[in-house]
């Protein structure tokens, strides 16, 4: 595996893993919702896109094992502002959630871990804009 990271830029290998794994995910999610496929095929089906999100974990660990101090700082910033966040979001959720009904279509699982990201981004944003 260090072999294919070695080849490709750290930067552009987890730019190429996180766009394998979003479109594992699109694909895993249509062929879920759209098809009638045996229980077997569909827990494989839903496992896959854990493959191509290994591969995008280990390019941005060595991404950021490559770092500056600054640039190290600055995620781990990051990360201490997303993590209280998502903390926020499902205590906040599940709260709610005994007081009036959530739509599963709308506050699943499936639709809150893409606020995770969101998070993440917006720790980066701020903990940038404090360095500048």
């Amino acid at each position: 595996m260090k072999t294919i990271f070695r080849n490709l830029s750290g930067e552009r290998t987890a730019i190429i893993s996180a766009i394998l794994w979003v479109l594992t995910y699109l694909f895993a999610r249509e062929l879920l919702d759209n098809s009638g496929l045996t229980q077997g095929v569909r827990i494989v089906v839903a496992l896959a896109p854990i493959i191509p999100f290994g591969f995008f974990l280990v390019s941005m660990l060595a991404g950021i094992s490559q770092m500056d101090e600054l640039h190290r700082k600055v995620h781990l910033e990051a990360l201490a502002i997303a993590f209280p966040l998502a903390m926020l979001l499902l205590m906040l959720l599940g709260l709610l959630e005994l007081v009036i009904p959530l739509s599963p279509d709308d506050w699943s699982y499936r639709h809150i871990w893409q606020f995770l990201p969101l998070f993440y981004f917006i720790g980066l944003a701020f903990t940038w804009r404090r360095y500048q």
